[in-house]
Formats: C-alpha cells, structure tokens, sequence
C-alpha cells in the first residue's frame, strides 16, 4: 500500500507542475474545440500522462532501493512501456504521429515486453483443459496484438474526464487483488504503483477537467494493462485466462465493436474517429435530459455526468471477474453475458429508446420546462 501512497502523491504534485507550467505554452495545450470527439470548452493541457509515467519511474526507483529486484522488473517494464508512450505523448505534443505509426511503436513495445520480461501468451483456458502452444510464431504475434490491441482500446475509451483513468484503476486494483491472492509481489507492487499514479492525476482531471490524460497517458496505462494481465495469467496457472478476458472486456469489445460498425455497417475505414461510441451516445442522449448543452459550465457538466455511467459498465465486468479469477466456465459465462448487454444498451441508445432508469430528471427552467439541447433525443 506504501507504493500506492508514495506513486499518488508524486503524481498529484507532478500533474499540478504540469498544469501550472502548461498555462504559459500555448503548445501543450489542446486548443482543437470542434472536431467529433472533443467535448470539453475550452483549451486544456493534454500531456497528463507524463505525470503518471515520471511517477512511476520516481516510486520504481524507491522501490528498487527497498527491495531491488521488484523496482528493477518495474523499471524494464517501464524501459518496454516507454516505446508505446513516446508515441502518444509525441502525438499529443505535435499533432503529427499517425494512428498507424503510433500502434506500430506499441507493437515494437510488446515485442520487447515478450522477450525482456517474458510476457507472452502461451495458454488458452477452456471448460476442462488448456491449449498451449509454445511456438514463437504464434505466441509472438498473439501476444503482441493482444497488447497493442489493449493500448488502443484504453486509448479509444479516453473520451470523457475520469472514464478511461478510473476503468484502468479499478482493473490495476483487481489485478493487484489476484496477484495478492497467489503470492505474486511484483505484479501486486506494479499494478498499485500505476494504479497511485492514475489516481493522483485524476484528482485534477475528475470532475473539473483542469488536464487531460492524451494519447501518451492511454497508451501507457493500457499497455501496462495489457503486460500486466498477461504476466499474471501466465506465470500463474491458477488463474485462469479468461480472468484477464473478462477484466479487460469493456475496453476490447468497445474498440471491436466500433470498428465493425464502421467497416460492415458504415463502409468506413475501421481507425476513423467517429463521434458513436457509446459514452458518447450517452453523453449526447442520456445526459443531455438531466443538464441539456447551453453554456460552458453546463457542458462540463455534462462530461463529468458520461463518465460514471460507464465506471458501472465497467464494474459489471472487473468485480465478477475478481470473485471468479480461478472459474473458468463461469468466466466465459460472463464474458458473453457482458457482450449481449452491452450490444442490447447500444441498441436501445442509438434507437432513441435509452432505459428509463438511465435518464435523471433535468431541473426545470424559470420558466417551468425542462432543460434540453438540440441534441436532446425529443428534438432529433
């Protein structure tokens, strides 16, 4: 818990020095207001993940001076995750790293991850048995666009203030809680040292949006996700594989998803921004009821309301799969219970048929109506 501690409160002044310093660069901070997925009303630093991954380092380091060959497996992931973070947080500085280039350089750190740290996947659980293959032509590329696939799924829910750094904490907290439950310290030592980190910068980022987590921070909490869980699985056969499936599921199926509607259901290039995922469906047809979209204080508003809808979702995936971490049929279960609601409540959305229990009651204007928007679903 020291190492949670210590990761929180480096993160929580870094992130500060950040904001303070980024006020005085117009070039970190995101000024671009109007294109699909932006939500937010004003300009704001967007290298929040630097913070988080200098916080890191500095509680590695510390760690590596209490117990030295836990700090040192934390700084080699650290020395793999820097590939995949170089290319978020380059993007998020100059605008100019292609969504292409920036998976190929998370791909590269996987690869490195699969030879430096041995995270590879090896093993497949099913009902009553296992399917290994330890061939490198396969576990090698299985493992990397698994991990790249992850990154891009962190990356891709990062759409609101606090969804994407608070699903990634409650998953870095279940895979802490597994490892605690099979003695694994260095997996139980790293996931809460990320997890301190990410709760130190989202104390400035939920519910205010004072910096944002950018590409850089994602990357590198969805790769850390992504090494991390296959670390645990493997090296403990205990845990079942579907374990790290369902925790990760809501992230993974929301990416997959989206890039079958584009490509099947829209005829577009399956990596174009769109502004149709389902926290933003949320955002423009569920909450828009209780808040509506007039002023700027309202639509931040608006932005902190989207993000607990979709801690829930995420919750009905990483606390089932933490009870059942070692039951794999019930994992599966779940898993395709998960990927049935999930496709139902999109459904429901974009129909304009949202759940009543989704809607809160917006408060009535001097004049006695309810507040709306023009992306109120009555106006559509």
């Amino acid at each position: 818990m020291s190492s949670f501690l210590i990761s929180f409160i480096v993160s929580v002044l870094l992130t500060l020095f950040i904001i303070k310093h980024a006020r005085r660069h117009p070039a970190l901070l995101d000024y671009d207001l109007d294109s699909v997925q932006k939500v937010h009303p004003r300009a704001v630093p967007r290298i929040g993940g630097a913070g988080i991954f200098i916080a890191v380092i500095i509680t590695a380091a510390i760690a590596m001076l209490r117990t030295p060959h836990i700090g040192q497996g934390i700084l080699m992931l650290l020395v793999c995750s820097s590939v995949a973070f170089a290319g978020g947080f380059v993007e998020d500085l100059t605008k100019n790293v292609s969504p292409a280039r920036r998976l190929l350089l998370t791909m590269l750190a996987a690869v490195m991850g699969f030879y430096l740290l041995g995270a590879r996947i090896e093993r497949i659980d099913w009902f009553s048995s296992s399917w290994h293959f330890n061939v490198v032509w396969l576990a090698l590329p299985l493992t990397v666009l698994a991990v790249a696939g992850i990154a891009n799924a962190v990356n891709i829910i990062d759409g609101f203030n606090g969804l994407a750094t608070v699903v990634s904490i409650s998953m870095l907290l279940s895979l802490g809680y597994v490892a605690l439950q099979v003695n694994d310290t260095f997996i139980v030592v790293a996931a809460l040292v990320v997890a301190g980190a990410a709760a130190g910068f989202l104390i400035w980022n939920y519910p205010a949006g004072l910096i944002f987590l950018g590409d850089g921070g994602a990357y590198f909490l969805g790769f850390m996700l992504g090494e991390l869980s296959i670390l645990l699985v493997m090296r403990n056969p205990e845990v079942s594989t579907w374990y790290a499936v369902l925790l990760l599921i809501y992230p993974v199926f929301e990416t997959l998803f989206s890039a079958y509607r584009r490509l099947f259901l829209r005829g577009q290039s399956p990596g174009a921004p769109d502004g149709i995922h389902l926290h933003s469906l949320i955002f423009r047809r569920v909450v828009v009821w209780a808040v509506g979209r007039r002023d700027a204080r309202a639509l931040n508003l608006r932005n902190a309301m989207t993000s607990p809808y979709l801690w829930m979702l995420s919750l009905m995936a990483v606390v089932p799969a933490t009870l059942f971490w070692r039951h794999t049929w019930i994992l599966i279960g779940l898993t395709l219970l998960f990927v049935v609601s999930y496709v139902w409540l999109y459904a429901r959305i974009v129909r304009f048929r949202s759940p009543r229990w989704m809607i809160m009651q917006g408060k009535k204007s001097p004049h006695g109506k309810k507040s709306g928007s023009k992306d109120d679903p009555r106006h559509d």
